[in-house]
């Protein structure tokens, strides 16, 4: 895949206060990547730097091949960008507004009907954003980021205000864009929402970057435990069931339910023993550690060494 945003060890300071501290990374065509970090953490920082928005203080930014901070950023008419609080002329009516920005995009005026349909808007098309709901202001802001097929779409907290059936449709147009081979970033506090949403995650807090990897790779660094649960069958549900696994560590959960923590490489040989332990086991569930837990881990590791 070629890179289509690269980072290398930039800073960016304001009066003096570090906001981005030598942070180096690339981001890939047909990748969607989760940006995560409490508030400060320097999320925002990082996308108007990509954006060209404001200048890094040392280190080099290139997106699609160019300087963003430049003078002539050509490369800007292919990204999309949804910032966390979107603005609007509120005396355009939202299928105005939707025109106006493809015609700063040069994208097909054509377009402006599927996307206000795909965040929910075409009953609202033709009312003025004054009299839209801050959600609904989200929602206009999601669709004039996605104007022009953008191969590069910096997403900042995208699906505030959007209820469950609107934030399935935002993913799927996502992944539709994705699959198309663009590079979609995605700044987020709903780390649960974005697990299994994206194929990296980039972790950053006080302004430096402190874990990058997919999940998968995120879990084998952190070496955090897998919860593993079996519900057992038989028994009387009021008192429960004796069961021999409770000597090896098991904790019981409720009468025929319990549960054990085990380390990464040790998954197989402690189902093996619970299978075995001399009771009907009727239903288990292995679950690895979350986006939060490992959010929660790489902090703690980060204020550790400090």
């Amino acid at each position: 895949m070629a890179d289509t945003v690269h980072l290398d060890s930039v800073t960016k300071t304001y009066r003096g206060a570090v906001a981005v501290k030598d942070v180096s990374l690339i981001l890939r065509e047909g990748e969607t990547i989760a940006l995560v970090g409490h508030n400060g953490a320097g999320k925002t920082t990082l996308i108007k730097l990509m954006l060209g928005l404001i200048r890094p203080s040392g280190g080099g930014v290139r997106v699609l091949g160019e300087n963003p901070s430049a003078g002539e950023f050509a490369a800007r008419r292919r990204l999309g960008y949804l910032p966390e609080n979107v603005s609007f002329n509120m005396a355009l009516t939202g299928r105005e507004t939707l025109g106006f920005y493809a015609r700063l995009k040069r994208a097909s005026l054509g377009d402006v009907a599927w996307l206000l349909e795909s965040v929910g808007l075409t009953a609202a098309a033709d009312r003025r954003v004054g009299g839209y709901s801050k959600g609904m202001r989200q929602r206009l802001g999601l669709a004039q980021a996605l104007l022009g097929d953008p191969r590069v779409l910096l997403l900042d907290e995208p699906t505030t205000g959007l209820d469950p059936a609107l934030r399935n449709s935002f993913y799927d147009i996502v992944e539709g864009l994705r699959a198309r081979g663009a590079t979609v970033l995605l700044s987020s506090h709903a780390l649960t929402e974005l697990e299994g949403k994206a194929d990296r995650v980039i972790i950053v807090n006080r302004g430096i970057k402190i874990a990058d990897g997919t999940i998968d790779e995120l879990r084998g660094i952190a070496r955090l435990p897998t919860r593993i649960r079996v519900r057992l069958a038989g028994g009387d549900p009021a008192s429960g069931i004796d069961w021999p696994g409770e000597a090896l560590g098991w904790r019981r959960v409720n009468g025929h339910s319990f549960e054990i923590d085990a380390a990464p490489e040790e998954k197989i040989s402690v189902l093996r023993k619970a299978t075995s332990a001399g009771a009907p086991v009727a239903d288990i569930d292995v679950l690895p550690p979350t986006l939060d837990a490992l959010y929660a881990h790489f902090l703690g590791q980060q204020e550790t060494v400090q």
